[in-house]
């Protein structure tokens, strides 16, 4: 199956339709006034319909079993077509688009099967994927790709040479797949002048996102946090809540983390774990939904 566990949880919904075809009018009538000898078929093929959408990741290899908190299914009788729609809702990583699809078809399959005693011209006209929502994907188009950003690698071993930096250039790809232009990427001692003077430079030039990493752990060589604090204009709590969530969910170390984030002027400060691990964890935590806070307070002169 896909990897998925890197993947933040969402509303997930999809909306699937499949259409069986009769071929006389007595049919239709028989379904109405529930005469066919195998019972009532709305009612036999919805039941089927919300099995099959439970036991979707039984049947197709490559799908993952999810938890399924809704399935709703209506029908649609024009002439001699029988429109068949469903709907299924999940919080979770991945789609329902099969689970949706999926009950469609065993409803009309079910369908088929308990009319074919009475009706032998029945067809199975298509299935198909009305709507999808929830993902990334829906919000592709909602985020702005002029954004600029600088990477700070706090470390002093780094800084002397004794260590390769592997945490900066994760945070780096992760900005790069999300459309945001690296203007400097900078390694430096974990000093508290170090720090506020890297970031108010970044503030002054205007950059949009400023990314520390390192110096968030509790050694007493671990400053970010009491550096960039006092430059802030604004806390934002909420982001370091879900890098740190997102991480519990995989590590309990996470906890540990003194991760911040907030705005100095335009620019918004991030600081984050020092772990290769903690940084390219953080960053699929955060993005690309943090890019909207650019589309909130700066939205006015850029949109």
């Amino acid at each position: 199956m896909v990897e998925i566990t890197h993947k933040n949880t969402s509303l997930r919904i999809a909306i699937a339709e499949a259409t069986v075809m009769v071929s006389k009018e007595e049919t239709i009538e028989a379904i109405k006034n529930n005469l066919v000898p195998k019972g009532n078929v709305f009612e036999m093929a919805k039941t089927a319909g919300l099995f099959a959408v439970k036991k979707t990741s039984d049947m197709i290899p490559d799908c993952h079993p999810l938890p399924v908190e809704y399935t709703g299914v209506s029908y649609e009788i024009d002439g001699l077509k029988i429109k068949i729609l469903l709907e299924v809702r999940t919080i979770y990583r991945t789609g329902v688009e099969v689970e949706a699809m999926h009950g469609a078809s065993v409803i009309a399959l079910t369908m088929y099967d308990m009319l074919k005693p009475i009706d032998k011209g029945i067809e199975i006209q298509n299935i198909r994927l009305l709507e999808k929502k929830g993902g990334k994907s829906d919000f592709k188009d909602k985020y702005r790709t002029d954004l600029t950003a600088a990477v700070f690698v706090c470390s002093d071993t780094i800084s002397a040479g004794q260590k390769e930096d592997k945490a900066g250039l994760a945070i780096i790809e992760k900005l790069k797949s999300c459309s945001v232009s690296i203007r400097d990427y900078v390694i430096i001692p974990d000093e508290i002048d170090a720090i506020q003077n890297g970031a108010l430079e970044h503030v002054r030039l205007g950059t949009d996102l400023i990314i520390f990493t390192g110096g968030t752990g509790l050694s007493k060589r671990d400053v970010t946090p009491e550096a960039l604090t006092p430059l802030f204009d604004r806390v934002i709590p909420g982001i370091a809540e879900a890098a740190r969530g997102y991480g519990q969910e995989r590590t309990p170390y996470s906890m540990l983390s003194r991760s911040i984030a907030g705005t100095k002027e335009d620019s918004l400060i991030l600081a984050l774990p020092g772990s290769t691990k903690g940084a390219a964890e953080s960053m699929d935590a955060l993005f690309p939904a943090l890019l909207h806070v650019f589309r909130i307070f700066k939205g006015a002169r850029h949109d």
